[in-house]
């Protein structure tokens, strides 16, 4: 259809942490991130964007404003070479995200360790749920908000209100409250914009309550959770926070923030709390003690990221002293190490334990709570990754996007049991998930890992 207006602009906010729009003199101002700009005047196209490449470098400065005629009749407007969906816009927003996520837990964290508290409840399933849980969904459902718009917003994630709305619980959803509010007025260190005033506790729970997407094939939404790996939270252990946005029922980027996950492998060896005794002991600017991180992958990229936790009383700027990540290059099952969860309701140690010496496995198995298993593969910590659940228990949609995208390019292959992709088109379940999910380091380790469960299937109870 033809354009009849004189000026039409479609840019992105400065919620965002991009830059600003400066109306008086009709430009935009970008900050440091780099950003995406596209406006329509009449018959020229000006257009700046976020490079395909490590989202912070930009195709061209504001300065050097490009543009090319556009072909317009009174029937259409065509372009004749429309450029693919990057996600670049989305993927910067997200990252930016979790960081701030990260940050909300590390102090929840601190408080539940340092002191009796009454932070943890028990969901209907008796599996716990903290005031992080409740507090993480609530500021990733804001920021996803302010940053895209809410009706341009549709969230899968864990947490309802149920539990949280109770009498019982007035004193964890007044703290949930308070800790949003105190969270959501860091997000300008982030490069991130949250509401203008703080929220009250019906406007919490509202923000809670709208991550209720079911999912499904077609459209696009996000898939959060907001602590993986609560019980290990609770301990003081390892967890994660997980954002996948998926679109047409594919994960097209993952980001995995895991706060208590050493930046150097090497810390790997020591117990978590003695890390965090020695982090206290030493200056939080040398790189040598950096503890935590974010990992984060856009599909078709190529390649996977990593930054370190943002510091105290800094700012994000990017790209945060961000490197790449790419998987192990062990592909002798000798030499490899395997994750598997550390709890045992959900997982069959004793059937990953015959598999593991079936195919050749010596090494002990890393066992880690959450999702943080993927970022190991990811980052070549380990090299294999199986989960193989009991009778009766379905794997979640958050519990897998994230890690399966980073995973894929950072080299490795995330499949079921029987060698499929997983499918994020079914709602909020891996529905038709065979067997089990398995992760690898690279394509011929993953297809021994799945020669081994076929011979082995038939003998377990599982």
């Amino acid at each position: 259809m033809p354009l009849h207006s004189s000026s039409m602009a479609i840019k992105v906010s400065h919620n965002l942490g991009l830059g600003k729009w400066n109306d008086k003199h009709n430009n935009f101002i970008p900050n440091h991130v780099g950003s995406f700009f596209i406006s329509l005047r009449g018959n020229k196209t000006h257009h700046n964007a976020m490079s395909r490449g490590h989202i912070g470098c930009c195709l061209s400065s504001f300065n050097q404003t490009q543009s090319f005629p556009v072909m317009e009749d009174q029937k259409k407007l065509s372009f004749s070479s429309p450029e693919p969906v990057n996600y670049s816009q989305e993927l910067d927003v997200a990252v930016r995200t979790v960081q701030l996520a990260c940050s909300l837990c590390q102090r929840v964290q601190n408080s539940l360790i340092s002191k009796t508290s009454d932070g943890v409840q028990s969901k209907d399933d008796n599996s716990p749920v903290t005031v992080a849980d409740w507090s993480v969904q609530a500021t990733v459902s804001c920021i996803l908000s302010e940053s895209f718009g809410s009706s341009n917003v549709s969230i899968v994630a864990e947490e309802d209100i149920q539990n949280l709305s109770k009498a019982k619980a007035g004193g964890v959803l007044e703290t949930v409250v308070k800790t949003v509010n105190e969270c959501l007025a860091e997000a300008p260190r982030y490069g991130l914009e949250g509401p203008k005033m703080a929220l009250g506790t019906t406007e919490v729970l509202e923000a809670i309550s709208r991550c209720n997407s079911i999912g499904g094939p077609a459209g696009r939404f996000w898939a959060l959770d907001p602590v993986d790996g609560t019980l290990g939270f609770v301990r003081g252990d390892q967890y994660a926070i997980a954002l996948a946005l998926i679109e047409d029922g594919e994960a097209v980027l993952g980001v995995l923030g895991c706060p208590n996950y050493p930046m150097r492998k090497e810390w790997l060896n020591y117990h978590h709390r003695y890390h965090r005794i020695i982090s206290k002991l030493t200056p939080s600017t040398s790189e040598s003690w950096d503890k935590g991180c974010v990992i984060y992958a856009r599909r078709g990229s190529g390649e996977a990221w990593m930054q370190p936790l943002l510091h105290v009383n800094k700012n994000l700027v990017w790209p945060n002293s961000a490197r790449p990540v790419r998987v192990s290059s062990i592909d002798n099952p000798s030499l490899a190490t395997f994750c598997e969860p550390v709890e045992k309701a959900n997982s069959s140690h004793s059937f990953t334990a015959g598999l593991a010496h079936s195919v050749g496995l010596r090494k002990q198995p890393l066992r880690v709570y959450s999702m943080v298993k993927y970022a190991a593969i990811a980052r070549g910590d380990a090299e294999i990754f199986m989960k193989f659940a009991r009778a009766g228990y379905k794997e979640k949609i958050w519990d897998h996007a994230a890690g399966v995208v980073i995973i894929q390019e950072a080299g490795g292959v995330v499949t079921d049991a029987g060698g499929r992709p997983l499918d994020f088109s079914k709602g909020i379940y891996l529905e038709g998930l065979d067997r089990g999910v398995i992760a690898s380091a690279g394509a011929n380790l993953h297809d021994k890992i799945i020669r081994a469960v076929d011979a082995s299937w038939d003998s377990s109870a599982l």
